[in-house]
């Protein structure tokens, strides 16, 4: 009897893990590689005005992923705060949406290795922020449940944040004088003016508040897709795709350039 239930245990347990970590066959099996992407947050996921769709650093390594497992990528627009939420309910297969890993969100999702790194910064107005301690007494904008809201609240207790739904939005608020600061991963920030008529009129003071590694979010427990993932972001980097897809988006001759000082396995 007690060799029965030993069995039945372990078949219940095999039955459950394959039903669990199955994605990776799903997608393979689909013949769609459903990605969550930002769609107005360049450079990594925004709207090309002539081709309308959704290009970025984000979108091409999405677009790596699919090819590697030889699949269509189907893009789904979202914003900071829906990004776990799409996950959690099946909604897409992964999200790569500067998705900064964190211990909290790791109880909810498996990450990648990281595959960029940024630090948080903020956007003022050209001359404004004399001192960093400025901020505790300054309304500042910043995306509504992101690991930038909450460093902000750590960082600067004093100040009066204000959350929105995503950067533009706060970036609008910072136009029209509703904040006085905003902020974001400095890379993005750094996007978001390249792509502003008057953006002569604002800057990215020199300093940073955080220091964030940015993964692939993978549904919790799918260990075979979280896998596949690692191993297409390693062989991206080693044959030097990743360089390529970064000088795309921050390299020289770009309008947000910015020097590459991480590269995928240096942290995992």
């Amino acid at each position: 009897m007690k060799k029965l239930t030993a069995i039945t245990a372990l078949s219940l347990a095999v039955l459950s893990g394959l039903a669990h970590a199955d994605r990776l066959e799903d997608i393979k099996k689909s013949g769609v590689l459903r990605v969550a992407a930002f769609d107005s947050n360049p450079p990594f996921g925004f709207v090309d005005a002539k081709s309308k769709q959704i290009e970025g650093l984000d979108v091409d390594y999405a677009k790596a992923i699919a090819d590697k497992l030889g699949v269509k990528l189907q893009l789904q627009p979202t914003n900071p705060a829906n990004r776990v939420p799409l996950l959690m309910a099946n909604k897409v297969d992964l999200v790569l949406a500067n998705f900064t890993i964190t211990p909290e969100r790791a109880e909810q999702v498996n990450f990648s290795i990281p595959y960029f790194s940024s630090g948080q910064q903020f956007i003022v107005k050209k001359g404004t922020l004399k001192n960093q301690d400025d901020l505790n007494k300054w309304r500042v904008g910043v995306d509504k449940g992101t690991v930038n809201e909450g460093v902000l609240r750590e960082k600067f207790p004093g100040a009066k944040v204000i959350a929105y739904d995503d950067t533009p939005f706060a970036f609008t608020a910072l136009r029209n004088g509703n904040v006085q600061a905003i902020t974001q991963d400095g890379p993005k920030l750094i996007g978001l003016l390249a792509n502003v008529p008057d953006k002569d009129k604002y800057e990215v003071p020199p300093f940073t508040i955080s220091n964030d590694l940015i993964g692939v979010g993978i549904p919790k427990g799918e260990t075979a897709l979280t896998e596949f993932v690692n191993q297409t972001l390693v062989e991206l980097e080693s044959k030097g795709q990743a360089q390529k897809i970064y000088d795309t988006w921050f390299g020289p001759n770009t309008p947000t350039p910015l020097a590459r000082l991480f590269k995928i396995g240096d942290k995992s």
